[in-house]
């Protein structure tokens, strides 16, 4: 059986990875790609013909010109696939992340509209949810969250600065405490208040560590490390592209580059810990994430 792919904005960097890996899978995939006409992309009756066409049509769009895709395409038949942040906490849609719990990844194999995560939130969400689901950390507790990505999520001004001889080495942002991954972090990790969380730029191009730092003594029954990592254990137990890993006393960045998969960590010393989780902000954090939904989505990918 076919599936037929329209990706609304398939120029961008998320839709050019989209369509790299779906054109590298084996053919017995049966997915089929449709362009639309460069100089008609931003015509609404050209794209409504396309997502008539589409199986499923994913978007790669900033959020508002998203909203305006899912109102051009709601009469037609096309499932939707929104890489983008405009509705990752509507309730009318399913979050994209399959290892949420048991049942999730049956839950988006069934949604006509499903959102894709964000980067950073898949590192926070996948360390922190287990945690609070299990009681080891509190729905209330004050959580600190930095993480560091590589350039290529930034846009293209971001992309030259650093490309450029002399580009910056590092930089911090979303110092205004309200980037647009809190909401989805903080709704899908089951806290109650937004985490205080501090993004920030290296000087490469893809990756991506996300890390969270925890006094012990301040967690019901001060835990041990050695709790925390076995809680991640068995909520990844049979994940296929989470793995739970050991700790180690320093993580570079990129190391997982060009990959979809995504490692969590457990770093503890004397009452403190540090969680991380490592990742491709392209791949796991974007469109290796797309393509295992769209993979979901069409039920090439047994549950």
């Amino acid at each position: 059986m076919t599936t037929r792919i329209f990706i609304d904005g398939e120029a961008g960097t998320t839709g050019l990875g989209i369509r790299r890996r779906l054109e590298e899978l084996p053919s017995n995939y049966g997915f089929e790609l449709l362009s639309i006409d460069p100089a008609l992309r931003k015509e609404a009756d050209a794209r409504r013909a396309m997502m008539e066409q589409a199986d499923i049509t994913v978007l790669c769009l900033p959020d508002d010109a998203a909203r305006e895709a899912v109102a051009i395409g709601q009469e037609t038949r096309t499932r939707f696939l929104d890489a983008s942040t405009a509705h990752r906490v509507d309730p009318a849609w399913v979050y994209g992340l399959p290892e949420l719990n048991e049942q999730h990844s049956q839950k988006i194999a069934q949604a006509r509209f499903v959102s894709n995560p964000g980067c950073y939130a898949t590192g926070a969400i996948a360390l922190l949810h287990p945690l609070v689901d299990a009681g080891l950390i509190p729905m209330d507790h004050p959580v600190s969250i930095n993480a560091v990505s590589g350039y290529s999520g930034g846009g293209r001004k971001m992309v030259e600065d650093h490309e450029r001889e002399g580009g910056p080495a590092f930089m911090l942002y979303g110092l205004s405490l309200n980037h647009k991954h809190l909401p989805e972090i903080t709704h899908y990790s089951g806290l109650a208040r937004h985490p205080l969380f501090v993004p920030s730029v290296g000087h490469f191009p893809q990756g991506m560590i996300v890390s969270i730092p925890l006094h012990l003594v301040t967690l019901p029954g001060c835990p041990l490390p050695e709790e925390l990592h076995d809680a991640l254990s068995k909520a990844y137990a049979g994940a296929k592209t989470i793995r739970v890993c050991e700790s180690e006393p320093s993580l570079l960045a990129d190391t997982l580059a060009g990959r979809d998969d995504m490692e969590l960590r457990v770093h503890g010393q004397g009452g403190h810990a540090v969680l991380t989780a490592r990742l491709d902000n392209l791949g796991k954090g974007a469109s290796g994430a797309a393509v295992r939904n769209l993979l979901l989505m069409s039920g090439e990918e047994k549950l």
